[in-house]
């Protein structure tokens, strides 16, 4: 089968394009920029913006169904920017599939769309955790709206199903555990609150085997058609094991401090204010987002997932710690 992946250079693209070459699928795809780690499996890439249906339509033909993973993400930028690629974005996505007469569509979502300030979820499903509302971040407000039209989507014609991966880490990561790292080295990484809410994360392999298992089972009137799905490891961890495990598996120091949630929350708001006025592209240490986030429990239940696709987590967290410990250590020893 001819499959197209939007942000198949990324992270998790990545790792959905090795999974459909290894399952013999011919795959094409869709990014801004072209990567040397794609031509080297077979992958076909095609070059564009999300938000130019023309490119997206020319990069869809032919295929026969479409994992949608490209996204705007990150917790800083104009509403406008996450708007185009994510909202824009994915009604061309869906448009293309409608055009091309393609069946199935997959799409990453985030759990961000159900955010409520410092409410925990505790073994929350798609069911019993609504949507959130008065999202301060663009990335959660447009991707809870990009959600929202692909399940309306789903159709007779068109099978769809929104993936929703917590905190997906692992060898070949280069935003979230770089970040961390770099923050470590430098002294100025604290836990909001005292760390000890308990989170998902989503070892990459297993994220990417979620999409997978998802794609096998869906078809129009499939028990996953039309329906969202957290999807993690499995196995929620203090923000301060975590964040720790995976710096002591990048040799990095690890971190005990930490700042009150109403402080970091007061600094986000005050980063938000501040770095329009002062014209700064990079983004803020802290946002009211991102406050929230990191001092609220936040850990999902994989039933569904397992019962309507048969996902279960294939690799646990303590051996994909080892596996990215093996990483960093060929990637130091690379550079000495």
């Amino acid at each position: 089968m001819r499959v197209l992946v939007t942000g198949g250079g990324g992270f998790l693209g990545q790792a959905l394009c090795r999974g459909l070459v290894a399952q013999g699928h011919e795959v094409v795809s869709f990014n801004r920029g072209l990567y040397p780690q794609l031509d080297a499996i077979g992958v076909q890439q095609a070059r564009g913006d999300l938000a130019d249906f023309a490119a997206v339509r020319d990069a869809a033909r032919g295929t026969e169904a479409v994992f949608h993973n490209a996204a705007k993400a990150g917790a800083w930028g104009s509403y406008e920017s996450y708007h185009e690629a994510n909202v824009v974005g994915t009604r061309n996505v869906i448009e293309a599939c409608r055009m091309h007469g393609i069946g199935r569509l997959v799409y990453t979502s985030t759990p961000s769309v159900t955010h409520r300030a410092t409410h925990p979820v505790e073994g929350g499903t798609a069911d019993t955790v609504p949507y959130g509302e008065h999202l301060k971040a663009p990335y959660a407000a447009t991707k809870r709206e990009a959600e929202e039209m692909v399940l309306a989507a789903n159709a007779g014609d068109l099978a769809t199903v929104a993936l929703r991966p917590r905190l997906i880490w692992g060898p070949g990561d280069n935003q979230l555990l770089p970040r961390l790292v770099e923050r470590a080295h430098a002294g100025r990484l604290r836990f909001v609150g005292d760390g000890l809410n308990r989170i998902d994360t989503t070892y990459i392999d297993n994220a990417a085997q979620a999409h997978l298992d998802a794609f096998a089972h869906l078809a129009p009137g499939a028990a996953c058609a039309g329906r969202a799905y957290f999807i993690s490891n499995g196995e929620p961890m203090a923000v301060r094991d975590i964040v720790n495990a995976l710096l002591d598996a990048a040799g990095a120091p690890r971190v005990d401090k930490t700042i009150p949630f109403r402080v970091a929350y007061a600094a986000g708001a005050v980063c938000e204010v501040l770095w329009p006025l002062l014209r700064r592209r990079d983004e803020p240490p802290m946002t009211r987002f991102l406050a929230e986030q990191l001092a609220t429990t936040h850990w999902y239940d994989m039933a569904p997932a397992n019962r309507d696709f048969g996902y279960v987590p294939r690799v646990p967290i303590h051996e994909g710690l080892t596996r990215l410990k093996a990483s960093w250590d060929a990637r130091a020893a690379l550079t000495r």
